[in-house]
Formats: structure tokens, sequence, C-alpha cells
């Protein structure tokens, strides 16, 4: 009988001491993470810009070099593709803006969501803009069935640095950035996950 005990006992320890093994602190995925963001970086062949360098270039990244800058405040990686037709934000004034969109889990490798498939599909935003800070809400689409109506920080960023309007002339482009988001700026599986991701974006106003 004592055997018994003493062998279940045993496994118990052992169990126990796996469980522990497996335990990840917060600043071990915190690791993970940006492990996975420089290999992601190294992979694509991303050319990595400071802040200064992006400023002197007019807020601009180059395509070409496949150019990043990194913003230190947010920890967002963005290329501008396209800085997009039309004016900046109106202050305090709600804007209905709609998003085409792909999100790549860095960490797992995957492709997560996506509305990009359909011309007819977009995500609705409601953004409202008050001096240099920006605010929104998901009414509809991909990321509000799946996340609710939380708009990642990182989404916002870009507002700083782009033009929201709507193609009226053959021209004319709507804007659209590269984006790799950490979990800190991310939406609500990704913040409680703490895993990055990879957007690629359009942004446009509504009629």
């Amino acid at each position: 009988m004592k055997k018994t005990f003493y062998a279940v006992l045993a496994m118990v320890a052992v169990l126990a001491l796996a469980s522990c093994n497996d335990y990840e602190t917060y600043g071990e995925k915190k690791e993970k993470e940006q492990d996975a963001i420089n290999a992601f970086i190294s992979e694509e062949g991303i050319k990595v810009i400071g802040e200064d360098q992006f400023h002197a270039q007019g807020d601009s990244t180059s395509v070409e070099d496949n150019e990043f800058v990194y913003l230190d405040n947010s920890g967002v990686y963005m290329q501008i593709v396209r800085k997009g037709c039309g004016d900046e934000l109106e202050e305090n004034k709600q804007v209905n803006v709609l998003c085409r969109y792909t999100e790549y889990n860095i960490l797992d490798r995957a492709m997560q969501t996506r509305n990009d498939y359909d011309a007819r599909n977009y995500d609705k935003m409601t953004v409202v803009r008050t001096g240099a800070t920006y605010t929104a809400s998901f009414v509809s689409g991909v990321m509000y069935s799946t996340y609710g109506s939380s708009v990642p920080t990182g989404w916002l960023v870009p507002f700083t640095y782009i033009n929201i309007g709507r193609q009226n002339t053959p021209g004319e482009e709507i804007a659209m950035v590269k984006l790799i988001v950490p979990h800190s700026q991310g939406q609500t599986y990704a913040s409680t996950n703490v895993y990055p991701c990879y957007y690629v974006i359009t942004y446009q106003r509504e009629r």
C-alpha cells in the first residue's frame, strides 16, 4: 500500500515539475515575440530605419528598398506604400473609414484573418481625431466579428502620416500601409497571448 502511495506521490511530483518547466513568464513570451519579429524582418529582407531618417525623407519609406520605420513610442514597424489621396482626418469630427486587410500571425507563421478576397468586403470603423490622438471603434466586418469593436492601437498609428480619401479619378490611389504590430498594440487575442502580427491595410473614407 505504501509503495503504491509513494509511486503516486512521485508521479504527481514529476507532473508538477513538468508543468513548472512548461510555464512561460511574461518576460519570456516578450522575448520570444521579439525573436519572431527579428526573424521575420530578416527573412523578408526588411530594412529598418529610425524616425530621424523617416522624418528627413518627408515622413516616407522607400518601397523599393523595403524600408520600414521603427516608431519608438509604439514599437510598431511601418511601411507607407501609398500616402493616399484626399486629406488628413479632420479634428473633432467622426469619420467612417473603410479598411481592407490581411493579418498574419508572425509567431505561428500563419495567416490569421483577412477581408481582401472580395472588393465588396471591408471592415468599417468610426474614427475621431482630437489633436494628435486618434480613437476608433469597429462597427462591422471581419475584425469586428472576430475580435469585437476595439481597434488595435497599431492600426491607428498610420493616421498621423497618411491621407484618408476616396479614389475619384484613375490617377488617385487610397492609402496603403504595411505594419508589424507587437502584442501591446495589437488585437485582443494578440495582447492576451503575446504574439506579433503583420498587416497589409488600405484605408479609405466612406462616401
